[in-house]
């Protein structure tokens, strides 16, 4: 097992063992861990943790370089949906060349908090709007 795996494999773990919603780890602190560059960390996390993965990815500079890690699974069509579910679906549709860059910013543009924050229902308005959106591309890709 090579160096990437084995980082990827601990941060899985570390995530399994983690209660919090997100996990925040320093870069320099897995680096030293695995005796390599912070780069090859980051190369992991935008390799193995990307959106197209179920990942949300938050990362800050300096001090260290923290980086914060969500894993939100696979929605499908849904009945309801948070903001963030929504946004990796339409990640995931960008990067399996369903929209593009133009049509992924109308479709987070129509499903985000801010527009929706006054709608009851709100989670299950943005999963109708995102499965329509969805069925849309699909249809327009064949």
């Amino acid at each position: 097992m090579g160096v990437t795996d084995r980082i990827e494999a601990f941060i899985l773990e570390l995530m399994k063992q983690d209660d919090d919603e997100w996990l925040t780890i320093q870069r320099n602190e897995l680096a030293d861990i695995f005796g390599c560059v912070p780069s090859q960390i980051n190369y992991v996390i935008s390799t193995r943790f990307s959106p197209e993965r179920g990942y949300v990815v938050e990362s800050r500079r300096g001090g260290g370089g923290c980086v914060r890690i969500k894993h939100i699974p696979s929605v499908g069509t849904e009945e309801e949906l948070s903001e963030d579910e929504a946004l990796i679906e339409i990640a995931r549709l960008l990067s399996a060349g369903y929209t593009d860059r133009a049509g992924a910013e109308l479709m987070k543009a129509a499903v985000c908090d801010e527009l929706l924050s006054d709608v009851h229902g709100a989670g299950k308005v943005r999963a109708s709007i995102l499965n329509n959106m969805k069925k849309a591309s699909v249809k327009n890709r064949r």
